[in-house]
């Protein structure tokens, strides 16, 4: 029996990916694996458009609620879990379908990527750092020593900040040179992306927006604040969370938190297009084309031909 490959089911949130990646693995007696950074956290459901159980059609899925709201999640940390994962599900003869929205959870998993080393000191400098002056005056910082990097990292992510000056202090090189090469660790492996234009998937970023608030997604925020998301080092970033967030803290009205929730989405939506579309190997498949599944399958099997 021949090893099954790795399938991983890429592209932007709301264009479809759940729908097809269950498609996937029913076709080829696979096993969901999660890629989606939050939805590791154990009760962000409502709000990471995490697939209800009674929905999953008896597929197994792995790498969800894995952790609480309060812990911290690496990508080294996730990429060492997810590659012993995906390593055992194709031992048993079990082809793994990877998806998720994370463009870099996901290509650390594929791809030749080993992380530079940590100085707990150096981290520690630049953390305290942060604290006293934000993630803005920071990147403007990385901005001078690492133009490249800057340009790739939000102001607003102070972790990925002080990991990108902890990285160039300690190896004297650019961050960008540690990231993930364009070359799978396992040839046996297929990156299905769906293709949506932009209208498209502005409506459906909308309409998964809306059905969130209906269905009890400020009562979930409240829950997991008392539950210690405010303090998460992670879980406390998510686009809605934050949101709804300072609409409990009084400082936005429902309706603005749900507006500001479609606004960060559409954004992040576009920086995961412009993350995958700059990806060759990724074999687009057209979100609302009725043989979705079938050209997917397709790719699958061609990769299997000599």
């Amino acid at each position: 029996m021949s090893t099954p490959p790795i399938v991983a089911l890429v592209g932007a949130t709301a264009s479809g990916k759940t729908g097809l990646s269950l498609d996937l693995a029913e076709a080829l007696g696979g096993e969901i694996v999660n890629t989606d950074a939050m939805q590791v956290y154990a009760g962000m459901d409502v709000g990471t458009a995490k697939v209800p159980l009674t929905e999953r059609r008896g597929i197994t899925h792995h790498l969800l609620d894995l952790l609480t709201v309060r812990e911290p999640l690496t990508v080294a940390r996730f990429q060492e879990q997810a590659r012993d994962l995906t390593a055992e599900l194709r031992g048993s003869g079990t082809t793994p379908v990877l998806v998720g929205g994370s463009a870099l959870y996901t290509r650390a998993i594929l791809d030749r990527f080993e992380f530079p080393a940590t100085d707990p000191e150096v981290r520690a400098r630049w953390e305290a750092e942060l604290a006293e002056v934000g993630s803005f005056a920071l990147h403007a910082r990385l901005a001078q020593i690492d133009p490249a990097a800057a340009a790739k990292i939000e102001r607003e992510n102070g972790r990925r900040v002080v990991r990108a000056l902890e990285v160039i202090e300690i190896t004297g090189a650019p961050y960008a040179s540690s990231l993930p090469e364009l070359t799978y660790a396992d040839p046996r492996t297929l990156q299905l992306g769906l293709e949506i234009d932009r209208p498209s998937l502005d409506r459906r970023i909308e309409q998964r927006v809306s059905a969130m608030f209906e269905s009890g997604f400020v009562a979930e925020v409240e829950r997991l604040l008392s539950e210690g998301l405010a303090v998460g080092v992670t879980a406390s970033r998510a686009i809605g969370y934050r949101e709804v967030r300072a609409h409990l803290a009084g400082d936005l009205s429902l309706d603005v938190a749900r507006q500001r929730t479609v606004i960060a989405t559409r954004q992040f939506s576009r920086r995961q297009d412009a993350w995958f579309k700059k990806d060759p190997r990724i074999v687009w498949v057209r979100f609302d084309a009725p043989d979705r599944a079938q050209r997917a399958l397709d790719a699958v099997a061609a990769l299997s031909t000599p």
